[in-house]
């Protein structure tokens, strides 16, 4: 039997359009097979923090997480399952786990060949010892609407542990940093009228306070109690330190800095906490430090000297002058771009071959910089000593000598692990398993 003139018009239309999609699927396949083989040669397949596992039996392909996903290319569909390619850049916000209609997310923190260690901390944000909390980066998460959250909601648990008695003696909470969480924690003790101490050893604004000039953060609108909401997705690091000045004056929250807090000793009624200028009693203590900690050294000769720096804050400073940047993460390729951007004279120096782990971005930045006269890395090196006029390293090619005038040693930071089991934080590995349920929240009283 013939075809009529009308369903021979329509599959003369379909055929082809069904050819296209098709096409287009292959494609789209081929490019999500590239990106995770391209992660996975650039090291950024493997998660820093928290981070999402998608049972691939329950997965539908729907791609909702790939939508709900603000940062844009961490989730691909790859062979017909969502699959975490980009997870270095995950932060670990959740919105993809929100998002899925199969229940088929997890999130989990390390993988089996990359641990993470994180403080044991309880659904309250208490530790093990009580009248300790947790709060924010220092607990796993990344993100500073987490960290906003995670510092109100410590406050609000520890407040139902206090009986409402003052002792002249203590304040009612001690924070240890004045980060977002930090920050967050202070206004929340101001909103409820409890006695509180906000410290941080360098100033406001914790880790994006290090960060450089320019340098762009990823969060999400969040409340403020006492001041709004902060309404911000993408942002500059001085728009959100100007952001953090404005909280603070408005708010009138105090923060003692720098000040440095170097101990935290239990004593009758709750905790004496140390700093580098004396010593303050507290009912209840938050920590919300960053999980950097002390900055890794070299460990090399001439390294104590004052032109050696472990964060690079003004590059512009720097115009016209040697500059060797140690390290080869997004930190030190950032500095050392910023710095060619400013005109310095600047060598990157890695140990590796290549690198590992830096978002593509900073990867088109590096390979722009690259071509620039007066920027130079060299792979494969490593500094052998510092001296006030040079520095000495050893490269593929032998013994290399730089003129320089200062060095930035960006190469990550000690977790302040030994602090934290100093004052009896116990510790825990992850490796990808799923999390077991958080101690319950004990209530309990310093």
């Amino acid at each position: 039997m013939g075809l009529d003139a009308t369903t021979l018009g329509i599959l003369l239309f379909l055929v082809p359009l069904a050819g296209i999609g098709v096409w287009r699927e292959a494609r789209r396949r081929r490019a999500a097979r590239k990106a995770l083989a391209r992660a996975e040669s650039l090291g950024l397949h493997e998660p820093v923090s928290l981070h999402p596992v998608i049972d691939a039996n329950l997965c539908v392909g729907c791609a909702s997480c790939i939508t709900a996903c603000p940062e844009g290319d961490v989730l691909m569909l790859v062979e017909g399952r969502a699959r975490l390619v980009n997870a270095a850049h995950c932060v670990g916000h959740g919105a993809c786990k929100a998002a899925c209609p199969q229940d088929a997310i997890e999130l989990v923190f390390g993988t089996a060949t990359r641990g993470v260690q994180i403080p044991e901390v309880g659904a309250d944000y208490q530790t093990n010892v009580p009248g300790v909390y947790i709060a924010g980066e220092l607990g796993g998460m990344g993100l500073v609407r987490n960290a906003i959250s995670q510092g109100v909601q410590a406050v609000t648990h520890l407040a139902g542990t206090l009986d409402g008695l003052r002792d002249p003696g203590f304040v009612d909470v001690a924070i240890v940093g004045a980060g977002p969480a930090g920050i967050a924690a202070g206004l929340a003790c101001r909103e409820r009228g409890l006695r509180y101490v906000l410290f941080d050893q360098d100033g406001l604004g914790g880790s994006v306070s290090q960060y450089p000039r320019r340098k762009l953060v990823m969060t999400a609108p969040a409340e403020l109690p006492g001041f709004g909401t902060m309404n911000f997705r993408e942002v500059s690091k001085e728009d959100l330190l100007a952001f953090w000045k404005r909280v603070v004056r408005d708010t009138q929250l105090e923060i003692r800095a720098p000040e440095r807090v170097t101990d935290i000793r239990h004593v009758d009624g709750g905790f004496e906490v140390a700093t580098d200028r004396g010593t303050t009693r507290a009912r209840r203590v938050v920590l919300a430090v960053g999980r950097r900690g002390t900055p890794r050294k070299l460990g090399v000769p001439g390294e104590d000297l004052d032109k050696v720096a472990y964060r690079l804050l003004e590059p512009e400073a720097w115009a016209g002058r040697d500059v060797l940047v140690v390290g080869g993460g997004n930190s030190a390729v950032e500095a050392a771009v910023a710095l060619a951007e400013e005109g310095a004279v600047t060598t990157l120096s890695y140990r590796s071959a290549k690198f590992n782990r830096i978002a593509p971005d900073n990867e088109a930045r590096l390979a722009a910089a690259w071509k620039r006269p007066g920027f130079e890395v060299l792979l494969e090196s490593n500094v052998r000593r510092i001296e006030p006029q040079r520095v000495v390293l050893d490269t593929q090619d032998g013994e290399r000598v730089l003129a320089n005038d200062q060095v930035f040693v960006l190469i990550g930071g000690e977790l302040p692990t030994a602090f934290l089991e100093r004052i009896g934080v116990h510790m825990q590995w992850h490796h990808g398993e799923r999390p077991a349920k958080k101690r319950a929240a004990s209530g309990g009283r310093a």
